[in-house]
């Protein structure tokens, strides 16, 4: 054994590192506060998206973003507060919305998305069981001239970063998809994109942890670092205490709050997400979509078709926001208009946190002031795309050896 390592956190994040770390060797106990079943990778839209090069802050969120605020059903929503840490969050993101750090920022998000995409088909091949990957790309449907002008524009720049993307017109986006009538202007095909069934990736995961080893450990909840000559000495959870030669710090949208126990400042804001499976579709629809305008994911899935979005920019609740899912629910028959889904029940609804930094991209990288801490955390929409990327590098840095990507941008240190 290379020696020990505790993971704190048990989404994909957390599962993708343990899997590299134990594959190279070390001894891996990962420690969640919930029971592995539950967090936010489960839920998502499953995408796998190298057409993700752009950070949340950018041009012109703020402007559209305003004008979502005042319709109850829009697809963004900030929760006004005094909270300092939010505010200064906020001051943050402002200060990244300029087309200098998108264009900083996207060669080094895509590589990250790219190598990706490429250990998900090695995990494909190692998971005998599989989890649904499929490599038919994603949509991107839209239905006016200015999101047309906007996605082109786009499309543009990933083409001079090296993914292959198409522009469609109606008809050609209808070819794609006979069985279903479409209600759309055009459409650009990120046939770089990928996409999975999420509840069988985490599935196969920790299956094949504790096959490899390690140990999952739930209802752990972290309540306290011990700190000594600038490592981590131990870490308590409420039901024990452990002493590893390092610590990988994941966390989700509890990120925040474990690195201030940490004496760590990295900015977060949970950003609420809702989720709903239909067979209304009845194995009709081919592709995964996102409705622009509407900010909706369409994801077929393991039989059915999965349908989310919104983005609740608020500390962490449980509450469903009820104008927000009829927001989801109504913006379908705009672009499949065959299809008015009734509004879901409650238990049939599932909601889930991104963890957002305020300039978009991840936290990934050693901690400056602590030696043997990690930091993977703050993917935003995009932790499950990134997750066996990060997951690698996690063990590079461990291992000591280059990591496989440039994470410079994304140092946990970068707001201290």
């Amino acid at each position: 054994m290379k020696g020990s390592v505790l993971i704190i956190g048990g989404g994909i994040t957390g599962l993708s590192s343990g899997y590299y770390l134990a594959k190279d060797g070390w001894d891996v106990r990962i420690v969640d506060k919930g029971d592995f079943s539950d967090n936010c990778s489960y839920g998502n839209a499953g995408m796998i998206v190298p057409s993700h090069f752009t950070p949340l802050a950018a041009p012109g969120i703020v402007t559209q973003g305003i004008k979502w605020l005042l319709d109850s059903r829009s697809p963004f929503y900030v929760k006004p507060t005094l909270s300092l840490s939010a505010l200064s969050w906020g001051f943050k993101f402002l200060q990244h919305t300029n087309a200098g750090h998108v264009n900083r920022s996207a060669p080094h998000i895509l590589a990250l998305n790219n190598l990706s995409k490429a250990l998900y088909d090695e995990l494909a091949d190692d998971l005998h069981g599989g989890f649904g990957l499929e490599r038919r790309g994603i949509l991107m449907l839209y239905k006016t001239p200015k999101t047309e002008e906007e996605e082109i524009h786009l499309a543009e720049k990933a083409r001079s970063l090296g993914l292959d993307v198409e522009v469609l017109n109606r008809s050609q986006v209808q070819q794609l998809e006979p069985d279903v009538r479409l209600d759309v202007r055009g459409a650009v095909h990120y046939r770089c994109d990928s996409h999975l069934y999420p509840p069988a990736l985490m599935s196969g995961l920790t299956d094949k942890l504790r096959q490899l080893g390690a140990a999952l450990i739930p209802k752990a909840e972290v309540t306290r670092f011990t700190l000594k000559q600038g490592r981590i000495a131990s870490v308590e959870t409420r039901t024990d205490s452990y002493s590893p030669d390092v610590v990988v710090l994941t966390g989700g949208a509890w990120l925040q709050q474990l690195a201030k126990k940490a004496r760590l400042n990295i900015p977060l804001m949970p950003g609420k997400g809702y989720s709903f499976m239909t067979d209304a579709y009845a194995g009709k629809l081919r592709y995964p979509a996102l409705l622009l305008e509407a900010r909706v994911a369409v994801t077929p899935m393991n039989g059915k078709v999965r349908i989310g979005g919104t983005m609740e920019l608020a500390p962490i609740n449980r509450g469903i926001n009820i104008k927000r899912v009829e927001g989801i629910v109504q913006s379908i028959p705009e672009y499949y208009p065959e299809y008015r889904l009734p509004l879901p029940a409650d238990e049939a609804i599932w909601l889930g946190f991104r963890p957002c930094s305020p300039d978009g991209l991840p936290y990934l990288g050693r901690a400056a002031s602590i030696d043997n801490l990690i930091v993977a955390g703050g993917m935003g929409m995009m932790g499950l795309s990134m997750g066996p990327a990060t997951g690698k590098i996690v063990a590079e840095l461990a291992n000591g050896t280059p990591p496989s990507s440039d994470i410079t941008l994304f140092t946990p240190d970068r707001f201290q």
